[in-house]
Formats: C-alpha cells, sequence, structure tokens
C-alpha cells in the first residue's frame, strides 16, 4: 500500500493512505479548507486561524495511531476493512460544519451531523467508500459519526473519550497559545482497550484505570477550554454579531438557511457583503465589537427564567428588539447571548480496574477516584454567562435587564 507523509504543527508526521488521500482530494472535503476551526476566536487569538481541514486530519492520524495499539493489545482483532471504516470516519467526521464553526447551530440551523449525511452516503465520497470498503461502507462510516454503529469501535469516534475530543483541545491550545489543553495523549491512546461493556454486554471500548489520572487532566483541559477560549467574553461578542447578521441576511431574503452548509468562512462573508453591506457586517469585519453592557455567571441565574436565550432564538430576536428600543437603541444594537448548556465534565466510559473487572465510570464517579458531581456543576455555571452586549458602551442597570428578560421568559 502506498502512503503519503503530510507535516504537521501538533503531531509532526501524519501517514496516509492512497484512500484517505482520495477521500481528501474531493470538493466536500477542500472545502473544509476554508472553514475556521474556532470561527471567530481569531479576533481575540490572532493563532487561531486553523481549520477543520487539519483538525480532520490530525483526527484521521489519532485513529490510525490508536488502532495499531489495539492491534497490538492481546486478543484484540480488528480487521483492515473496519479500520478503514473507522479512519474514514475520523476524517470525514466535520465535512456538513457551517462558516465560523458552530455559530449557526445555535440560530437553528441544521446540525452539522445531519448536513454531513449526504455528503458522505452520495456523491463522490460515498462512490470512494463504496468502491474500495464495500457497498455499505458509507452507511457504516455514518453511523459511527452519529453515534449510532454498533461497532465495538464507536467510542473512538463518539464518546467520553473520542479523539475528535483529543485532537482539537491539544492543537486549538497549541495554535491560541495557551497552555489549557495540556493532555497526556500517549498516556491515554496507550490504555484504550477493548471490554466487554458491562451495561450491555457487547464489546467496547474502555480504558485501563491507571489511566483515570490522564481522563481527568482531559476533561479539565475542556473546562479551561472553554473558560478563557471558546466562551471568552469578545469571542462571544463577536459569535453574538454573526449569528444576528446570518439571521437578519436569511429573514432578507440575501441568503437561503438551507444553502449556508455549502460556502466557506469567506464566501460567506462576501455573499452577505455584496447583497446588503450592513452596519453589523461593517463593525464585525473591522473588529468593532459590542461592548459588554451586563453579565451574569449561570451560577447567578434560575434556568427556567433564562435557559430560552440559549435555544430560542425568534425570542431572543424580538427580546433584542424590545430592549433595543428600551434603551434608545437601534434593532441590531444591542444583543443577548447565553451559549448553548454543554456536558462540561461528562463522562460514560468503561474502565478496566486493576483487579481485571470491567466496572463502568459515570459522572456518578468512584470514591477515591473521580467525583465530578461535586464539581462539574460548579465549573459549569463559572464558564458559562449571560452577556448583553450593546453597539456603543452603554450604562445599563442590571436588574432591570434581568427584570425584563424573566418576564419576557
Amino acid at each position: 500500500m502506498h502512503f503519503e507523509i503530510l507535516r504537521d504543527p501538533v503531531w509532526n508526521n501524519i501517514r496516509v493512505d492512497e484512500l484517505t488521500l482520495e477521500l481528501v482530494d474531493t470538493d466536500v472535503f477542500q472545502r473544509l479548507r476554508y472553514v475556521r476551526q474556532l470561527g471567530w476566536t481569531y479576533l481575540v487569538y490572532p493563532g487561531a486561524t486553523h481549520s477543520r481541514f487539519e483538525h480532520a486530519l490530525g483526527t484521521h492520524h489519532l485513529s490510525r495511531r490508536t488502532l495499531a495499539l489495539l492491534c497490538e493489545a492481546e486478543d484484540a482483532s480488528i480487521s483492515e476493512q473496519e479500520q478503514a471504516i473507522v479512519r474514514s470516519a475520523a476524517l470525514l467526521h466535520d465535512v456538513g460544519h457551517y462558516p465560523f464553526s458552530h455559530a449557526l447551530e445555535e440560530i437553528g440551523a441544521l446540525h452539522h451531523e445531519d448536513v454531513a449525511r449526504p455528503l458522505i452516503t452520495d456523491g463522490a465520497i460515498a462512490s470512494l467508500l463504496s468502491s474500495r470498503l464495500g457497498d455499505d461502507a458509507p452507511a457504516r462510516v455514518f453511523d459511527l459519526i452519529r453515534g449510532e454503529s454498533s461497532s465495538a469501535l464507536q467510542g473512538l469516534i463518539s464518546g467520553s473519550l473520542d479523539l475528535d475530543k483529543i485532537e482539537y483541545l491539544k492543537r486549538d491550545a497549541f495554535m491560541c497559545g495557551v497552555p489549557y489543553g495540556e493532555i497526556d495523549v500517549d498516556r491515554l491512546t496507550n490504555s484504550l482497550v477493548l471490554v466487554d461493556d458491562p451495561a450491555t454486554g457487547r464489546p467496547a471500548i474502555g480504558v485501563q484505570e491507571k489511566a483515570l489520572s490522564a481522563l481527568e487532566s482531559l476533561l479539565f483541559a475542556k473546562y479551561q477550554m472553554y473558560r478563557n477560549v471558546y466562551w471568552h467574553h469578545a469571542v462571544r461578542s463577536a459569535t453574538a454579531m454573526y449569528k444576528r447578521l446570518v439571521e437578519d441576511a436569511i429573514a432578507a431574503g440575501i441568503v437561503d438557511e438551507r444553502s449556508l452548509a455549502t460556502y466557506t468562512d469567506e464566501g460567506l462573508m462576501h455573499r452577505l457583503e455584496s447583497a446588503s453591506p450592513t452596519q453589523l457586517l461593517v463593525a464585525l469585519k473591522g473588529r468593532k465589537l459590542y461592548k459588554r453592557a451586563a453579565e451574569w455567571p449561570a451560577a447567578e441565574l434560575q434556568d427556567d427564567t433564562t435557559e430560552w436565550i440559549a435555544s430560542d432564538r425568534k425570542r431572543v430576536t424580538d427580546a433584542e428588539n424590545r430592549l433595543a428600543r428600551e434603551f434608545g437603541l437601534r434593532p441590531g444594537e444591542l444583543l443577548l447571548d447565553y451559549p448553548v448548556k454543554t456536558q462540561m465534565l461528562g463522562l460514560d466510559i468503561p474502565v478496566l480496574r486493576r483487579s481485571g473487572k470491567v466496572e463502568r465510570l459515570t459522572g456518578e464517579g468512584w470514591i477515591g477516584t473521580i467525583n465530578l458531581p461535586s464539581l462539574s456543576e460548579e465549573l459549569y455555571k463559572s464558564a458559562r454567562w449571560l452577556r448583553v452586549f450593546t453597539a456603543r458602551r452603554t450604562k445599563l442597570e442590571p436588574r432591570k435587564i434581568l427584570d425584563a428578560l424573566e418576564r419576557l421568559g
């Protein structure tokens, strides 16, 4: 089999085979060169201009390395076809992503995994997978990406310890120039094992007990990256501006929501600029970011009265316009931002204990090991903030705004 070596700043040498090269050369995959991994984060961390393209290659690299380690383990027999299916899923897991990362999913656009279905199960990618790996290969690859596969290797692609998570935390921290993504990747990948899951009785990816400290480092790296990078206030300001910009463009018929996933970052911005160069667009492109007028950590809020701000975009837009009028601002000059709730320290994985027994480690933790329940919610609420951004510095009374938001909720 012929291999090529690609140089990468995070993993050094990435080894790719002929099928991988052919998949990379498809138009669907090449678009990822022009979709930034972290959206508008580069306005805060200038080095964060890396793309979904190199992240996907890095995830493929980790899958190849991890599969080799599993095959070396005693009693682990994984066919070459199954390995190729897993490597392909690792490579293609992000092909449905919208311009500027996850932001458009927050306005109700179809989830990127759903966008990916026809891109993987039809067209050039499906033809390549079918011709090399069998007629059912496209469906098998997509099932792994969706987390719906019966394969014992599902946990490598979607799960508590999936390779996507390891890759993006490591790469994002490196490219942003921050020390928060330090993960003991070698320890984790060398400690992955195939075990019989006690919950289902079927083979599944698990981890040896000796690697639990490395697993803790992964979970806390995720928290640190959310707190300091992904949910940085200026990043969220730019994201809120972008979401409102695209929403207004969809409402005006400038872009079709169904076509959003076909654009690159700059392609979408060019389309918006050529059709309707609004003040919001000019401000975003010139990094004239909206300022914080008020903010509250999630710990101070009641979910039942404010959670709608993260999930109901129609109500959010109406609330933004009403509040803008109330405070003497024009529509679009006041924006609300509350990041979509995520599982900050989610954990659910079989663990091979030193005694040889397999037990499932969940968010409930174990006495003497990882005790997440008392930590995870506090960490989560300290990273997630509800914010009000305005186009110019404006003095707003926080209590008055919060009362209005709770009333609207």
